[in-house]
């Protein structure tokens, strides 16, 4: 298989870190650095993969207090929804959550719905999904969709933080992810992986 797709847990949350490659190239992305740095450029070097690119799905706390650390580790450009850079910048998550904030590393890429990031030979598209937050994104690609916290298996992110909107999140799901076809790999924010098919038989959510 092509495509090189490792899951890490990371943080006190366990929210899910993705280092994804191109076999063939060797060239790699992560998603969500969100805790213990070491653990996850440690494993893009057993891996073997020359990261190019770090990408959040959004700007909560959970999901990138490594950035800083990866960055430093990889040299790869950091890119976000450009409606989540505030979302970076507010502390009021990482007080709720009881996580320390640091400072967070320039943003390199501002995405937007549509955006291709190419990963070797590989390529993902960024949907936008707004809900859990304004800049929430998911990535499809080669037969799955990264994503984040808008779609859990069997659940859906919180819509009741700073930004955040059920009734958009919903809407997001629905509209961009349901539509897609039902043996599409999910592999989200938190917790196992899916597929569409499952949640759009099974999540209590959306039926």
């Amino acid at each position: 298989m092509r495509v090189i797709i490792k899951r890490l847990e990371v943080g006190p949350f366990a929210a899910n870190c993705y280092i994804v490659g191109d076999r063939a190239g060797g060239k790699g992305m992560i998603i969500d650095p969100g805790d213990e740095a070491d653990k996850i450029s440690g494993m893009a070097r057993k891996l073997e993969l020359d990261i190019k690119h770090i990408v959040l799905t959004h700007g909560h706390i959970d999901h990138v207090g490594a950035l800083a650390n990866v960055k430093e580790a990889t040299g790869a450009a950091i890119a976000v929804h450009h409606d989540d850079e505030a979302t970076l910048k507010d502390r009021t998550l990482s007080i709720l959550l009881g996580i320390p904030y640091h400072t967070l590393p320039a943003i390199d890429r501002l995405l937007e719905d549509g955006d291709v990031i190419s990963v070797g030979g590989l390529s993902f598209t960024v949907i936008h999904t707004p809900g859990h937050t304004p800049g929430g994104i998911c990535l499809l690609g080669e037969g799955v969709v990264f994503t984040g916290d808008t779609l859990f298996q069997y659940g859906i992110g919180r819509g009741d933080f700073p930004g955040g909107s059920y009734e958009q999140l919903i809407k997001s799901i629905k509209s961009r992810l349901m539509i897609l076809e039902d043996d599409i790999k999910v592999y989200p924010g938190h917790g196992s992986e899916t597929t569409i098919g499952a949640e759009r038989r099974g999540n209590p959510f959306l039926i």
